[in-house]
């Protein structure tokens, strides 16, 4: 069934954990998290609105208040929560508020929702590294929210980017996502 709610902790083995992310579009974070060792699926979705069962159009739209999000099924034994918000945090621009590049609105905000105090915990430690470190000449706007209703996207916004990696926003957007994520943390991709 396409675009049915989906709890964090449904079908996840005990020995897998969950992150939820927002970074702007999904597919952007869809292609680097699928290279990611230790990931075992990535889903592209919306959280964090309050309209059941969104639309791509709706959430586009920017009234339901939902995330564009992915949800990342990761091992903990192969990659750990700090090195994943890690990956997220240098894969985009966590100062832009409500925006990513030329994606504007609330949709593209950049989130961490999260499925623990732990995970909190974690999040709230990673900016403040990241603010000590003074790693971005701008206040960081990431927003750490609970955990929340999770929908799926669409059939034809999953595996985006190894569909349509010619497409325009592919190739000029995804790609040089794609280029750093392989640069920086050539220790963390698949092999």
């Amino acid at each position: 069934m396409e675009n049915q709610q989906v709890s964090s902790g449904v079908d996840t083995p005990k020995n897998l954990e969950i992150a939820v992310l927002g970074a702007g579009c999904f597919w952007c974070l869809e292609a680097v998290y699928q290279q990611v060792a230790g990931v075992r699926a990535v889903e592209s979705g919306y959280t964090g609105g309050h309209v059941s069962q969104p639309t791509y159009h709706e959430v586009c739209a920017g009234d339901t208040g939902h995330a564009e999000v992915v949800r990342v099924t990761f091992d903990p034994s192969a990659i750990n929560y700090r090195e994943i918000l890690e990956i997220f945090f240098s894969i985009h621009d966590p100062t832009q508020l409500n925006r990513q590049g030329n994606d504007v609105g609330t949709q593209y905000r950049s989130s961490i929702f999260t499925h623990s105090e732990a995970q909190r915990a974690v999040a709230e430690y990673v900016i403040g590294k990241l603010v000590a470190e003074h790693v971005y000449d701008a206040p960081i706007v990431t927003q750490v929210e609970p955990e929340q209703p999770y929908w799926p996207a669409e059939a034809s916004h999953q595996n985006y980017y190894q569909e349509h990696p010619a497409q325009g926003y592919c190739a000029f957007v995804i790609s040089p996502k794609l280029t750093k994520f392989r640069r920086d943390f050539s220790h963390r991709m698949r092999r």
